[in-house]
């Protein structure tokens, strides 16, 4: 990865508009906070997902202090409501241009890390993504370095336990839209080649859906099971639904990826959520000393609500910009910064972690869960494991 500082000032003249000045060099002064715009949708329709990652962290900062490799960090939080992509895209120009930030970070969805990308690159800035979840990401910028999961990654689990658990004939049901369609792709693909069957596939709008029709499709299909996908925000309409039509009555298993049983809408959700089983990177109820005292410190600081597995991304997207502050001893091109996160290893409150040296992509444990009632209330319970699953996709 070459990049000339040309190519960056390039960059910075093209956003004269919005910056009205020229960008700091890539070699940043130590005396100049490193700033880091985390760009999140806090309006809308995926709130949640913004909300949760914001508050996961702001915990990291106030448990890790807000230096690192001796740089002050200062945190500038932007909305672009989730749906625009050209709209997390300008903040992302005006970040660079006017606030001259060191970081880009959050980016809830893929269509506004793809459309991000494009400037990472130019300006030759690390990009941080916590929360989308398609494959190709990495690959749309040199710059780019994951901290969340894939879609492949938590999908290829799930297949493989149903058809290993007799489980051999599903409807798939998906959201239309890129990690929804990667879903599926997986999903068919390792669930077929364990010798399932799939009886159809379908899928669902992202903005505005109604799930009644396509519910009663998978009814009136008869599968064993319905696998479902649908983004973090949406999982307590469908699970109402599906429990509304009669399928869980009817004898349906309801399988799927972790977005459906969201920690923080498992207490929205209720009782139709119990038995459902679905393979994931993280559960509140992840029985280990650091999740039990990072869900204490997030619960005490952020009253009401349950991390999810969009905030622990964000919690472990700081751990890697922190690291890599201090690997670098608070400076360097954003050349040097990306180089200082290949290859790093931790471990997390979700489990042991590692960003792939090659790929800029996350490495870790996938939990496959059962959501039951313990104490009163309603977690994901974590039953088996596949360690240090590398993005299949």
């Amino acid at each position: 990865m070459r990049h000339s500082l040309a190519s960056r000032r390039t960059f910075l003249k093209g956003s004269a508009a919005l910056a009205g000045s020229a960008l700091a060099p890539a070699v940043w002064a130590q005396r100049e906070p490193a700033r880091i715009a985390l760009i999140l949708p806090l309006t809308g329709p995926f709130a949640s997902t913004g909300r949760q990652i914001e508050a996961a962290v702001r915990l990291y900062m106030a448990r890790n202090g807000d230096t690192a490799g001796g740089r002050k960090i200062e945190l500038l939080v932007r909305d672009d409501t989730g749906l625009a992509p050209e709209t997390t895209k300008r903040l992302a120009q005006e970040a660079i241009a006017r606030d001259k930030v060191m970081f880009l970070a959050g980016f809830g969805l893929t269509p506004l890390a793809f459309a991000t990308a494009p400037v990472a690159t130019e300006s030759q800035t690390p990009m941080i993504v916590m929360g989308g979840a398609t494959s190709v990401i990495p690959q749309r910028s040199p710059f780019i370095v994951r901290a969340g999961f894939t879609v492949p990654q938590i999908t290829a689990p799930i297949a493989q336990w149903a058809t290993k658990n007799g489980i051999k004939r599903v409807v798939s049901s998906v959201t239309e839209f890129a990690p929804g369609l990667e879903c599926e792709k997986t999903f068919i693909k390792f669930f077929t080649e364990g010798g399932g069957t799939i009886i159809e596939s379908m899928r669902t709008p992202l903005q505005n859906p109604d799930f009644s029709p396509f519910l009663q499709r998978i009814k009136d299909a008869k599968p064993e099971a319905a696998f479902i996908f649908v983004p973090s925000g949406q999982g307590a309409a469908i699970m109402k639904q599906f429990q509304d039509r009669g399928l869980k009555e009817a004898g349906i298993k309801l399988i799927g990826t972790g977005d459906i049983l969201d920690d923080d809408l498992l207490e929205a959700i209720g009782p139709s959520a119990l038995g459902a089983i679905t393979s994931h990177h993280y559960s509140a109820a992840h029985d280990s000393p650091e999740n039990k005292a990072y869900v204490d410190a997030f619960t005490k600081a952020n009253p009401g609500m349950r991390p999810n597995f969009m905030a622990i991304n964000g919690y472990d997207g700081m751990h890697v910009i922190y690291e890599m502050l201090k690997k670098t001893s608070g400076g360097g091109t954003g050349e040097q910064l990306v180089d200082a996160a290949r290859g790093l290893k931790w471990v997390s409150p979700r489990g042991p972690m590692s960003i792939d040296p090659q790929t800029r992509d996350v490495v870790q444990n996938i939990y496959i869960r059962r959501c039951e009632m313990k104490d009163g209330k309603i977690w994901n319970i974590e039953f088996d494991k596949i360690e240090n699953v590398k993005d299949p996709g």
